[in-house]
Protein backbone atom coordinates (compact mmCIF):
# COMPACT_ATOMS: atom_id res chain seq x y z
CA UNK A 1 0.00 0.00 0.00
CA UNK A 2 1.12 3.61 -0.55
CA UNK A 3 1.77 6.26 1.73
CA UNK A 4 -0.70 8.80 2.72
CA UNK A 5 0.06 12.50 3.58
CA UNK A 6 -1.47 15.13 5.20
CA UNK A 7 -2.39 18.20 3.49
CA UNK A 8 -1.94 20.16 7.20
CA UNK A 9 1.31 20.67 7.05
CA UNK A 10 1.44 22.12 4.01
CA UNK A 11 -1.52 24.46 4.76
CA UNK A 12 0.02 25.26 8.47
CA UNK A 13 3.11 26.58 6.49
CA UNK A 14 1.29 28.80 4.11
CA UNK A 15 -0.62 30.14 6.87
CA UNK A 16 3.03 30.53 8.83
CA UNK A 17 4.73 32.13 6.40
CA UNK A 18 1.63 34.44 5.61
CA UNK A 19 1.09 35.42 9.11
CA UNK A 20 5.29 36.37 9.34
CA UNK A 21 4.99 38.10 6.36
CA UNK A 22 2.14 40.36 7.52
CA UNK A 23 3.69 40.96 10.98
CA UNK A 24 7.08 42.01 9.03
CA UNK A 25 5.14 44.71 7.04
CA UNK A 26 3.66 46.28 9.73
CA UNK A 27 5.98 46.27 12.02
CA UNK A 28 9.49 45.81 10.26
CA UNK A 29 9.92 46.57 6.71
CA UNK A 30 8.12 47.87 4.18
CA UNK A 31 8.01 48.58 0.46
CA UNK A 32 6.75 51.62 -1.59
CA UNK A 33 7.12 53.07 -4.81
CA UNK A 34 8.22 56.66 -5.11
CA UNK A 35 5.98 59.11 -7.01
CA UNK A 36 6.50 62.95 -8.17
CA UNK A 37 9.76 64.72 -8.17
CA UNK A 38 10.61 66.31 -4.94
CA UNK A 39 13.58 64.09 -3.96
CA UNK A 40 14.93 63.75 -7.39
CA UNK A 41 17.85 62.88 -8.22
CA UNK A 42 17.94 60.82 -5.35
CA UNK A 43 14.93 59.12 -5.53
CA UNK A 44 13.34 59.22 -9.40
CA UNK A 45 9.44 58.73 -9.66
CA UNK A 46 8.93 54.92 -9.86
CA UNK A 47 11.55 53.71 -7.90
CA UNK A 48 10.87 50.92 -5.39
CA UNK A 49 11.80 52.18 -1.60
CA UNK A 50 12.86 49.90 0.91
CA UNK A 51 11.71 51.10 4.50
CA UNK A 52 12.81 50.14 7.84
CA UNK A 53 9.95 50.67 10.35
CA UNK A 54 12.16 50.11 13.51
CA UNK A 55 14.77 52.52 12.87
CA UNK A 56 13.37 55.08 15.70
CA UNK A 57 11.18 53.12 17.52
CA UNK A 58 7.87 50.83 17.75
CA UNK A 59 5.25 52.12 16.77
CA UNK A 60 2.30 50.47 16.16
CA UNK A 61 0.13 50.59 13.08
CA UNK A 62 -2.29 53.15 12.65
CA UNK A 63 -1.50 54.83 15.97
CA UNK A 64 -0.43 58.64 16.01
CA UNK A 65 2.78 58.25 17.91
CA UNK A 66 5.51 55.55 19.22
CA UNK A 67 4.99 53.46 22.06
CA UNK A 68 8.72 53.57 22.57
CA UNK A 69 11.14 55.44 20.57
CA UNK A 70 15.25 54.80 21.08
CA UNK A 71 16.56 56.93 18.38
CA UNK A 72 15.76 60.32 16.71
CA UNK A 73 16.26 60.79 12.96
CA UNK A 74 19.72 62.22 12.12
CA UNK A 75 20.64 65.59 9.94
CA UNK A 76 20.19 64.08 6.12
CA UNK A 77 18.33 60.96 6.76
CA UNK A 78 15.92 59.99 4.21
CA UNK A 79 12.47 59.66 6.30
CA UNK A 80 9.16 57.95 5.43
CA UNK A 81 6.52 60.31 7.65
CA UNK A 82 2.68 61.92 7.52
CA UNK A 83 2.35 65.59 6.59
CA UNK A 84 0.54 67.60 8.95
CA UNK A 85 -2.20 66.98 5.91
CA UNK A 86 -2.36 63.11 6.23
CA UNK A 87 -0.36 62.69 2.93
CA UNK A 88 2.39 60.05 2.86
CA UNK A 89 5.65 61.72 2.04
CA UNK A 90 9.76 61.02 1.53
CA UNK A 91 12.18 63.60 2.61
CA UNK A 92 15.45 64.20 3.39
CA UNK A 93 15.33 65.24 7.39
CA UNK A 94 16.65 68.58 7.86
CA UNK A 95 17.04 70.40 11.35
CA UNK A 96 16.16 68.54 13.90
CA UNK A 97 14.32 71.24 16.92
CA UNK A 98 14.46 70.48 20.45
CA UNK A 99 10.51 69.97 21.11
CA UNK A 100 10.65 67.03 18.53
CA UNK A 101 10.21 68.26 15.54
CA UNK A 102 12.45 68.05 12.36
CA UNK A 103 11.93 70.29 9.07
CA UNK A 104 11.22 67.91 5.93
CA UNK A 105 12.89 69.02 2.84
CA UNK A 106 12.91 67.45 -0.57
CA UNK A 107 16.10 67.24 -2.55
CA UNK A 108 14.63 69.05 -5.41
CA UNK A 109 13.63 72.17 -3.72
CA UNK A 110 12.11 73.37 -6.62
CA UNK A 111 9.51 70.84 -7.12
CA UNK A 112 9.32 69.94 -3.73
CA UNK A 113 6.01 70.34 -1.06
CA UNK A 114 8.03 70.25 2.28
CA UNK A 115 8.57 72.35 5.44
CA UNK A 116 9.50 75.03 3.67
CA UNK A 117 5.47 75.71 2.83
CA UNK A 118 3.99 74.00 5.83
CA UNK A 119 6.38 73.92 8.53
CA UNK A 120 8.13 71.57 11.00
CA UNK A 121 6.87 68.00 11.57
CA UNK A 122 6.41 66.26 14.57
CA UNK A 123 8.91 63.00 15.24
CA UNK A 124 5.91 61.02 15.93
CA UNK A 125 4.71 61.50 12.57
CA UNK A 126 7.42 59.70 11.08
CA UNK A 127 6.86 56.08 9.68
CA UNK A 128 10.40 54.70 9.19
CA UNK A 129 13.71 55.31 8.04
CA UNK A 130 14.92 54.76 3.71
CA UNK A 131 17.29 52.12 3.44
CA UNK A 132 17.22 51.03 0.07
CA UNK A 133 16.50 52.70 -3.10
CA UNK A 134 15.76 49.95 -6.19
Amino acid sequence: MGKRTSAVPAGRAVIGALAAALIMKLFLFDFMIAEGHSMEPTIMPGRVILVNKLSYGLRPPGSAAYLIRWSAPKTGDIVIFATPFGDIAVKRCGEINPPNYFYALGDNSSHSYDSRSYGPVPIDNIVGKVIGIK
